[in-house]
């Protein structure tokens, strides 16, 4: 009864062990506070109804992201996004959009949008 019990403890840890080998471990270029990376990952889930088998690739979309982004152009990025879905105020929202320093960090984070959505399908 004992070496079964260690048999089937074995059994369960190599199991684990080797499903822990199987998942690529990432190390994204741009380190994102904590805070940042769950916010991602929580709005990507809702865009996908909160599917749990959804949660790699959101996890893996924010490491790709932070590949090309530092966190201060992501942190802008979204900043420029929330004036822009919210309406701005006026002439204010213009210089959310319209000015060469938005439109340049807007084409560096649709460009790394676009890497996400292809390296993590």
């Amino acid at each position: 009864m004992i070496a079964l019990r260690w048999i089937m403890i074995i059994g369960v840890a190599g199991c684990c062990i080797a499903r822990a080998g199987a998942q690529e471990q990432r190390h994204p270029k741009h380190d994102y506070p904590t805070a940042a990376r769950a916010d991602f990952v929580i709005g990507c889930l809702m865009e996908h109804e909160f599917k749990h088998d959804k949660l790699d690739q959101c996890a893996c979309k924010i490491d790709v992201i932070a590949d090309h982004l530092s966190y201060d152009e992501f942190d802008q990025a979204n900043t420029i996004l929330g004036v822009q879905r919210n309406g701005g105020m006026g002439r204010a929202n213009d210089l959310f959009r319209d000015t060469p320093t938005a439109k340049s960090i807007m084409t560096r984070f649709h460009g790394a949008q676009a890497d996400a959505n292809q390296a993590c399908k």
